[in-house]
């Protein structure tokens, strides 16, 4: 594991080791306030980002510290990306300069191109299609809460091929859990999409009721991703995936609610259940730290030597 750009080239042992580090990670920061271990003592990480963040942001600045590192924030308004330059120059600058990135933008192929092109440790912190630190953490919350995801029904609604729903396929394609997602036509994944994924554990349909019914974890996102703002079409599809009460009342009799968050009250999520499930939902915001200092100390020897001295 040189890079984290999605779930799907995560294996099933990966994951299991990265949240494991995970939860030892958090239970020393806990009982001593540090850790001894400091993997990124002298190395500089570089977070590139073209979409607003609070929890990516601060999880990523404090966890780098945390682990010894130093950390540079660079918005599109920082840096000559904002002014056309390709990512494949900003990568092979940035390549020769710190010893990781962490990219927070639109493309996925950014984050693949910057990857590729830079030489150095490459964390995908949120693009359009994946967002494979958050579900990291939805999973270290669903053990700490649940025990184990292993034979659990996780449900999904809302936009059903938004980068958290193709991110939880992908989970669920590699782990031993049934995934439902509920949501509208046109916003599903096509038949092509799911014969390439080929996972018999992920289901879609376009009722709510169906996907809740039993659920152990209940699942949803904003309706409208960072971009899609002004497509007040789209969001009115969504009137019948509110997670709200009367949903709840079909799921399992302990079920946990999730949110990546920010959550808009009254729309995907009713200010009464985002309340009353809060404890477990900023327990998954604060787990976003834990799995990403994972992710760095996994990274960490590969962010050792500098592209230019490769060359």
């Amino acid at each position: 594991m040189t890079h984290l750009l999605c779930i799907e080239e995560l294996s099933k042992d990966r994951i299991w080791k990265l949240i494991d580090n995970a939860v030892s990670l958090k239970t020393e920061r806990k009982k001593h306030g540090s850790h001894k271990v400091k993997p990124l003592d002298g190395q500089t990480w570089a977070m590139i980002f073209t979409k607003s963040s609070t929890r990516t942001r601060v999880s990523f600045e404090v966890g780098i510290r945390e682990l010894g590192g130093s950390v540079m924030f660079l918005s599109s308004n920082d840096i000559q990306l904002g002014r056309g330059e390709p990512i494949k120059d900003t990568a092979r600058v940035l390549g020769r300069m710190v010893h990781g990135a962490i990219i927070r933008t639109f493309a996925q192929k950014d984050v693949i191109d910057f990857a590729n092109y830079s030489g150095i440790p490459t964390i995908n912190a949120l693009t359009d299609d994946a967002h494979p630190c958050q579900i990291l953490a939805d999973l270290l919350t669903i053990r700490e809460r649940c025990g184990t995801w292993e034979g659990k029904k996780i449900a999904f609604v809302g936009d059903g091929f938004n980068n958290m729903s193709r991110s939880w396929m992908w989970a669920a394609k590699q782990l031993d859990f049934q995934l439902m997602i509920a949501a509208p036509e046109g916003c599903l994944p096509d038949e092509n999409y799911l014969a390439h994924l080929d996972a018999p554990n992920v289901s879609v349909t376009t009722d709510p009721i169906e996907a809740v019914k039993d659920a152990d974890v209940i699942n949803t996102d904003v309706w409208l991703s960072m971009g899609e703002e002004e497509q007040t079409e789209k969001e009115a599809l969504f009137g019948d995936y509110q997670v709200n009460s009367e949903l709840l009342k079909h799921a399992h009799s302990s079920h946990i609610v999730l949110h990546c968050l920010p959550a808009y009250r009254g729309k995907e999520i009713t200010e009464k259940v985002l309340e009353a499930h809060s404890d477990i939902i900023f327990q998954q915001a604060e787990n976003r730290l834990h799995v990403q200092k994972s992710i760095l100390c996994r990274l960490a020897s590969y962010g050792q030597t500098f592209r230019g001295m490769l060359s």
